[in-house]
């Protein structure tokens, strides 16, 4: 199967697995529990981890499967890994039991290092981000017919996407470099996806995410002619390293925006 006819298959999948989501989302209450790192975790979390791992074995034998709700394998049995999928199978707790909406299923594949294919689908909301290496990025909202993303160029008023639930007090200071902004608070990993849509301009991350949380939008935004780099300019690499921990990142439609953040 080549990677455009995999990524439609991958979209039915997560929009699946969002089906389930959302049953417990409507649900008169759920229970929250927590992990060991404190972050929260619902039975929304893992029915939608139980729906995604089971499919994907049954399409991709042969690929391991790394998801935040079974992240614990050593990074001496995950180095030996040329290709796996790689999933978040709900981004953004925090926003689903606010029941705002801003939550997501994220499933990617890497490929020696980086995401070759995306899927970013938030059931709420009914709209499905994807894109697959040399295949562009698209949208489709509810069953209509999905558009091709694009970036969007800069003028005069950026639009940065900052978190609605983890702004610490960075974002404060790192909005006064700029003279004329508007500024849009979201939750989950949809903040990179106005990004690739061409509604924002830039979403600057300076704290803690894992590779789950990241993967699936940056193909996204690549294929939609952005970038998600490292303040060091670089691309994100996914499974190079013991830790699963992101560095600080940038998503920009344009290297003008990222270029400015770090001479600021």
């Amino acid at each position: 199967m080549d990677l455009a006819s995999l990524t439609l298959v991958i979209v039915e999948l997560a929009q699946a697995a969002g089906a389930e989501i959302m049953q417990i989302y409507h649900s008169a209450d759920f229970t929250v529990d927590r992990k060991q790192d404190n972050s929260p975790l619902t039975a929304a979390d893992l029915v939608s981890h139980q729906t995604i791992v089971a499919a994907l074995q049954e399409l991709t034998p042969q690929y391991p499967i790394l998801s935040e709700e079974s992240a614990t394998l050593d990074f001496a049995e995950r180095s030996q890994w040329t290709t796996y999928w790689l999933v978040d199978p709900l981004d953004g707790t925090k926003e689903f039991i606010k029941r705002n909406g801003e939550f997501s299923v994220l499933i990617a594949l890497i490929h020696q290092h980086e995401p070759v294919l995306g899927v970013v689908h938030a059931p709420a909301l009914q709209k499905t981000w994807y894109a697959s290496l040399g295949n562009g990025a698209y949208l489709q909202v509810a069953q209509a017919e999905p558009e091709l993303l694009s970036t969007r160029e800069p003028s005069e008023l950026v639009t940065i996407v900052g978190s609605r639930s983890h702004a610490g007090d960075f974002l404060p200071a790192f909005l006064q470099q700029f003279e004329n902004y508007e500024l849009i608070s979201m939750g989950s990993i949809l903040k990179a996806c106005l990004v690739a849509e061409g509604k924002a301009d830039f979403y600057p991350r300076l704290g803690l995410t894992s590779e789950w949380d990241t993967a699936a939008a940056q193909i996204i935004v690549e294929e939609a002619g952005g970038a998600m780099q490292d303040l060091n300019g670089q691309a994100l690499k996914y499974n190079s390293k013991d830790s699963l921990l992101n560095p600080h990142f940038i998503v920009s439609g344009s290297q003008h925006y990222f270029d400015k953040t770090l001479d600021n």
